[in-house]
């Protein structure tokens, strides 16, 4: 019950979610070929041009290798962006003031997530070396901010400008991905649509969505991973059915001179089918709900690892998870005994009394 619950936080997760209500209202704009392949930069203004847009912002992925890539740990997302463009598009980011006015000053700065900060012991005024590979060099930001927001903050924030004047001509002006910003998320459908069609039949045509599509979209590398979940899900369910049968009839073996002794005292055999369905329901609901709880603490754990940030916002408790998994421990309870269950109550009480087993 623990591993569906954990399958079913994933895909209520990834594809059943609302998005809250900041996250709405950003759209994420890139190359419809693939998100390798850099959009130009006189982008931008047309897509300002289009009404229901209030903010554009570049992000550049960076990469690069902070210390060693061997260690999971020091694996957290880097994007260079415009810092002046930050704080709007990302309102709900918690940072005072002096160090977002810092952070502007200085093009070799950088802000950092306290996750990021609390995992690798950085302070603000550290240096924070990093070599580069999409971007080759060798990198040393200053620390000037370290920010907090409801979502895992494992990831870094620095001035794109910093890196592209060391960059060739021939690689500058171009775009990774573009950040929307609209005024109302309901404008989020025929916005995607108005900027997808600027630039239809263009050399670079994009591809715009919500900022939990792409999101999601990150796991379409993998394969069909809604299928995947589906699959392990129903296998799952499947094997505990197994089990559950194999010991409720084993169990309902052991006690039938039980039900021989309960038809004696006058016992109905719709009671004593009852008796039986019920243990079995009320052992299988307890199970279930450890097996929940301990799936919520996984699934925390995974929202905090270096991974977390490419994932949507993974709450605490999810009712509908809830309420689907112990709904499937309870049907499987009940399956699982029916039918050694019927076969109990209907055996003759001569024949029950006499069973040794």
């Amino acid at each position: 019950m623990c591993l569906l619950g954990v399958m079913m936080t994933m895909y209520h997760a990834f594809y059943l979610s609302e998005p809250k209500a900041e996250e709405a209202r950003r759209l994420v704009v890139r190359n419809r070929v693939s998100l390798t392949v850099p959009i130009p930069l006189a982008y931008m203004s047309r897509i300002k041009q289009v009404p229901g847009v209030q903010e554009v912002m570049i992000a550049n992925w960076f990469g690069g290798t902070y210390k060693d890539n061997r260690d999971p740990k020091n694996m957290f997302a880097r994007f260079g962006v415009e810092p002046e463009k930050l704080f709007t598009v990302y309102g709900e980011m918690q940072l005072p003031e002096k160090d977002k006015k810092a952070f502007l000053r200085d093009r070799a700065s950088c802000i950092i997530g306290r996750d990021v900060a609390r995992n690798h012991n950085l302070k603000i005024g550290d240096r924070l070396p990093i070599i580069g590979d999409i971007y080759p060099g060798n990198y040393e930001f200053t620390v000037r901010g370290i920010f907090d927001w409801p979502r895992n903050s494992e990831v870094m924030y620095f001035n794109k400008e910093y890196v592209e004047q060391g960059l060739p001509e021939r690689r500058r002006g171009q775009v990774g991905i573009y950040y929307i910003l609209i005024g109302d998320p309901s404008e989020a459908g025929r916005v995607t649509a108005a900027v997808d069609g600027e630039f239809r039949n263009s050399t670079a045509e994009t591809k715009t969505e919500t900022e939990q599509a792409f999101t999601v979209g990150f796991l379409s590398l993998l394969g069909n991973v809604k299928m995947f979940l589906i699959v392990i899900s129903a296998a799952v369910t499947f094997t505990i059915l197994l089990v559950s049968a194999n010991t409720m009839a084993m169990s309902v073996r052991e006690r039938v001179r039980e039900v021989g002794v309960l038809k004696t005292l006058g016992f109905a055999q719709a009671e004593i089918l009852g008796l039986i369905l019920g243990e079995a329901v009320a052992i299988s609901l307890a199970g279930g709900l450890i097996g929940y709880l301990i799936s919520t603490g996984l699934m925390q754990m995974v929202a905090k690892s270096p991974i977390g940030g490419f994932l949507p916002t993974l709450p605490a408790i999810e009712p509908a998870v809830a309420g689907a998994c112990m709904a499937t421990a309870g049907l499987v309870g009940l399956m699982s005994a029916l039918v050694p269950a019927v076969g109990a109550s209907r055996m003759p009480i001569v024949q029950a009394l006499r069973t040794t087993d």
